[in-house]
């Protein structure tokens, strides 16, 4: 891990290395301080990280694609057939709005 602390005047920090060892280990602590109620928040200021890289850690142990599937564990078929019921669903209330639009465009004359 490189030296904390601030780079320059500009208040941003360096950027940091982290081991793969570090990394397994602040996502088992947030595991375990999420079960018994913690916050990702709390373990972050502990370890000196923001939030969102623990769950950049944590999505990248699970093997799950950073951008993209909102299913956690969820296949490239199963998000297909997800994404493939809700087009389905979105069309069904499109045409149901389009006919809503029409009556009461009749209905304005």
């Amino acid at each position: 891990m490189k030296t904390k602390g601030k780079a320059g005047s500009s208040g941003r920090r360096e950027r940091r290395d982290f081991s793969a060892e570090f990394k397994a280990g602040a996502v088992r602590m947030a595991a375990e301080r999420r079960a018994t109620g913690g916050t990702l928040a709390e373990v972050g200021r502990e370890l000196d990280i923001t939030p969102n890289q623990l769950r950049e850690w944590r999505r990248q142990q699970r093997g799950a694609p950073s951008f993209g599937s909102t299913e956690p564990g969820e296949t490239v078929e199963q998000e297909n057939r997800r994404l493939r019921r809700e087009v389905a669903t979105l069309r069904q209330e499109q045409a149901f709005a389009k006919k809503v639009a029409v009556y009461f465009a009749k209905e304005s004359r």
